[in-house]
């Protein structure tokens, strides 16, 4: 079996071998295990943990430890037979002791992660950094900040922690991507403003991207912050690259790392195709958009720069006059998606309609099936959450080509089609995983990575609605495998938010907020506006409504209508007046928002909508909102997104039925 491992980089947890988090009951069992944690394998005495755990210790105090640790060993080794001893957290002399595995904890990973990383070449200590940095879900030990006994571990990891991101900002420097490391490091300055490494690095980094007025703002700052809050001057490094940028020494810059033998190839097979191709050769824009293809799957900027110019590929091959080139040009680009919102709808319309006109003007004497399939396809996917019969309807004329072909690229295809139509109504869960399964099965049969991804992703939203967690984790820790093997650090961004809202989804409300956070600095610039805008603050509501903290109107007290909301705003809107005592305002608000689109939060938007009415009396609206969600009586609102949850729709459906005066479901 599988150790268990903890986490204290972040709110205290631990999970089971498969990755599945344990029950830790009550605050006083937290604190034991953190106390333990903090003692690193060694023994901490009974009398040691009372003084610890409590200001006044009472009489009873020593017996309340023993039935603590007493939980906490059920909840570590459920399988340990009856009175069989204990293997982790174990009984020594006066006390106790957690006999973590040397990797079982999340910080002693990560201290020996750094250390790994001294000794390595810069680019395999930045992957070596970037893995340790990713372990942190929040500040260490994070519910007790107050506690004596943590002060110092705490400071200790914080310190790490903060070197390592000023270690990992030096190596991006080394290896030439200051543009990557700038961001960071505003962000860090911004946050620890005390620590001249922070300030230098930035602005060294400004410097190397050609920013030099930025550079020496940035110092100028530094420079005022010290004086005017500490009383001192910058210290020599920032007063020698302030003296270094002013002179344009060339020591600053950084020579460009030599090329590896992949880079290389690189550089000669393109001057090679340069050279022989013609520039207005039709292979040259066929190789050019397979080119984006290949950028969109690498994430961030790659996938950025493929939305930006693929529609510039799908004009240019219009501009031949070939419907065949323009077919293969269109559906060249079978990226697998899995968000159901467009995030751009109209580049979206305007590939939808380059690929029609490209249909219809396609001879229909057989030749070009597959074209046909693909460009049904790309029809299917892009018209994804407009609910028009078009979309579906090609999904399935898609799928049926493909079978006809026997081509399994091409089925993985027209499915990733079928899944972005497949939210048409609520309660269709059960369809997206058995949409999921095919593409999981289909894609390992015939090496297509990618669609395998997309399936145990889909599955992975689709289970988490029924409420099959254990079945969704199991979805997330394949599809992680998946992308560490193939290169695919989007993955991380879907797994990292459903992580967080397993915890949302077991009521484990501080951990989910802290779990949230993380997630949103991974879904910063990941180059998918439509999944980004508006999701962190939409979050944070439906976290606050599910879990029992707040009605309507009080959550209507934390509504920021300032906030970027993104797409969401319609359903936000009437939640504004509602804080502002404008109950009346509120209801036409609500009455006016249109029916939520057609994408994975719908149930969710619908919950939100139910929630106002139900706190308005809206009975119309509410009668309405009842029909919607009906079908997905069995399925938690949202949590399909992956990313959230509004609780069960069910109880929903109970509330609207009581005040409608009909029951329940």
């Amino acid at each position: 079996m599988e150790p268990v491992t903890f986490g204290v980089l972040g709110p205290v947890a631990a999970w089971d071998g498969a990755g599945g988090p344990l029950p830790l009951k009550g605050p006083r069992h937290r604190a034991v295990l953190a106390r333990l944690l903090v003692a690193r394998r060694r023994v901490v005495p009974v009398a040691r943990l009372v003084t610890d755990l409590w200001d006044e210790p009472g009489a009873g105090s020593a017996g309340a430890v023993r039935t603590f640790v007493a939980d906490l060993r059920r909840a570590l080794e459920p399988q340990r037979p009856a009175r069989a001893p204990a293997r982790l957290l174990v009984t020594e002399g006066p006390g106790y002791a957690l006999r973590a595995a040397p990797n079982g904890v999340d910080a002693w990973r990560f201290e020996a992660a750094l250390t790994d990383a001294a000794g390595l070449p810069p680019a395999r200590a930045l992957q070596r950094l970037d893995a340790a940095l990713e372990l942190w879900r929040g500040p260490a030990y994070a519910e007790f900040a107050d506690e004596d006994w943590a002060r110092g571990e705490r400071s200790r990891l914080a310190e790490l922690r903060l070197g390592a991101v000023e270690r990992r900002a030096r190596t991006r420097l080394e290896l030439g991507q200051a543009a990557e490391a700038v961001p960071d490091l505003h962000a860090h300055v911004a946050e620890h403003p005390w620590r001249e490494e922070g300030w230098r690095l930035l602005a060294l980094g400004l410097y190397r991207t050609g920013r030099q007025a930025d550079a020496l703002a940035v110092l100028r700052r530094a420079r005022t912050m010290l004086a005017e809050q500490l009383g001192v001057d910058p210290g020599p490094g920032l007063r020698r690259l302030e003296r270094d940028i002013l002179t344009q020494d060339p020591g600053l810059t950084v020579p460009a790392a030599p090329p590896t033998a992949a880079a290389r190839l690189w550089t000669r097979v393109a001057t090679d195709y340069d050279r022989t191709v013609a520039a207005d050769a039709r292979a040259r824009l066929e190789s050019t958009v397979q080119l984006v293809r290949n950028l969109a799957v690498t994430g961030g900027g790659g996938l950025r720069a493929a939305q930006e110019h693929r529609l510039a590929a799908v004009t240019a091959a219009e501009e031949f006059g070939d419907p065949a080139l323009t077919a293969r040009v269109i559906g060249a680009y079978d990226v697998p998606a899995i968000w159901t919102r467009s995030d751009d709808p109209e580049q979206a319309r305007r590939i939808v309609a380059a690929a029609e006109r490209t249909l219809a003007a396609l001879p229909e004497d057989g030749t070009h099936t597959a074209a046909r399939g693909r460009l049904l396809a790309t029809v299917a996917l892009e018209m994804r959450g407009t609910r028009s019969p078009r979309g579906p309807r090609a999904a399935r004329e898609a799928q049926d080509l493909a079978r006809r072909l026997d081509d399994p690229t091409l089925l993985a295809f027209a499915l990733n089609g079928a899944f972005m139509q497949s939210c048409t109504r609520a309660g269709l869960a059960a369809r997206r995983d058995a949409l999921g399964a095919r593409l999981v099965g289909l894609a390992a049969r015939h090496g297509l990575e990618d669609f395998e991804v997309l399936g145990r992703l889909i599955r992975l939203q689709a289970r988490g609605a029924l409420g099959d967690f254990a079945a969704a984790d199991g979805h997330a820790a394949a599809a992680d495998r998946l992308a560490e093997r193939h290169e695919r650090p989007l993955v991380g961004v879907f797994t990292r938010w459903y992580g967080a809202l397993r915890l949302a989804a077991a009521g484990r409300t501080p951990e989910a907020e802290d779990a949230y956070e993380a997630a949103a600095v991974r879904l910063r610039g990941c180059g998918m506006p439509g999944l980004e805008h508006g999701l962190v603050p939409l979050t944070r509501l439906c976290l606050r409504l599910a879990d029992g903290r707040a009605c309507a109107r009080q959550a209507a007290a934390h509504v920021d209508p300032d906030d970027d909301w993104g797409p969401y705003r319609p359903w936000i809107e009437p939640f504004v007046p509602l804080r502002e005592g404008d109950p009346k305002e509120a209801a036409e608000l609500l009455r006016a928002a249109p029916e939520p689109p057609a994408d994975l939060l719908y149930e969710a938007l619908c919950c939100l909508q139910a929630a106002l009415a139900l706190e308005l009396d809206d009975r119309p609206v509410l009668a309405r909102l009842h029909t919607r969600l009906a079908p997905a009586a069995g399925e938690l609102a949202g949590a399909g997104s992956g990313l959230l949850t509004l609780g069960p729709v069910g109880h929903w459906l109970t509330a609207i039925g009581e005040r409608l005066g009909h029951g329940g479901l």
